[in-house]
């Protein structure tokens, strides 16, 4: 049995390839155009997924247009630029002030982390700001303003440390020193009208969240220490041991547990 077929039948087969390549044509120039245009905050928050320590994006993303009232938004360039000077102006006024070795400073994921030895502050068993703990605040202050409009809040935390390895410091006197301390350090920065009085927070934890042992010198001298965390607006705050955790580490959140004596005030007033 024969088909016959119509000449020139397959004729039209070349408007179908036509139309199929401009297809693909029109994806293609679709999908560059996405990429083109991608949003800078998820690329950046993107790149700081994969990599944590990047201080930098790549140029396409640098180069991208900001549309007005965008510039503050939390996470933006801008912000994180603003956050990353300030960690680098920190780390220069501490050491034109010459006590970078009495100094830690992290820059974290939103905040940054100082941890003063006391005795950039105050002298023994005292909360009076000593005359170089001023000018160490001054720098403090310097290096902060320009990144006051990204800062959330300031927290101050005052510490002390076990004076004897197994004997537990006066309660009243060192709740005390240590609130204290932290408040006339939060005074200070207040006079400076950083931020809003509202957001310095100042807190006084005694000798019960140290970072080191009470056991030896060096470990008592660790734990006797001021310290301000800084808050990126738009961030979560994080509980004081997952800081301690990333600022000094495993250890630092093991001595909590280590160190915090127990309360057997009540089993002797029994006997």
């Amino acid at each position: 049995m024969k088909i016959n077929k119509k000449k020139g039948g397959g004729g039209a087969n070349w408007q179908d390839t036509y139309g199929d390549m401009v297809t693909l044509l029109l994806c293609f120039f679709v999908l560059l155009f996405a990429i083109s245009s991608v949003d800078q905050v998820k690329w950046q928050n993107l790149v700081k997924s994969l990599n944590p320590n990047a201080k930098e994006v790549s140029q396409v993303v640098q180069d991208t247009e900001i549309e007005p009232g965008q510039e503050d938004v939390p996470g933006s360039i801008q912000s994180d630029k603003a956050f990353d000077e300030l960690y680098e102006g920190l780390v220069q006024e501490m050491k034109e002030l010459g006590v970078e070795d009495s100094v830690k400073i992290v820059d974290g994921e939103g905040y940054t982390f100082i941890s003063y030895r006391d005795n950039v502050f105050f002298d023994g068993d005292s909360p009076v700001l000593r005359k170089e703990g001023k000018k160490v605040l001054d720098g403090f202050a310097r290096a902060t303003k320009p990144a006051v409009e990204y800062i959330e809040a300031i927290h101050v935390m005052g510490h002390t440390s076990q004076a004897e390895p197994d004997k537990p410091n006066n309660i009243d006197f060192d709740r005390s020193l240590s609130a204290l301390r932290a408040g006339n350090v939060v005074a200070y920065i207040q006079h400076k009208n950083l931020v809003d009085p509202a957001n310095l927070v100042s807190e006084g934890y005694g000798q019960f969240h140290p970072i080191a042992t009470f056991k030896t010198r060096s470990g008592r001298q660790k734990n006797r220490r001021a310290e301000i965390l800084i808050l990126e607006k738009g961030t979560a705050q994080k509980s004081l041991n997952e800081y301690y955790e990333e600022v000094y580490g495993k250890e630092a959140a093991k001595a909590v547990e280590q160190n915090n004596p127990k309360d057997d005030s009540s089993e002797k007033s029994k006997e």
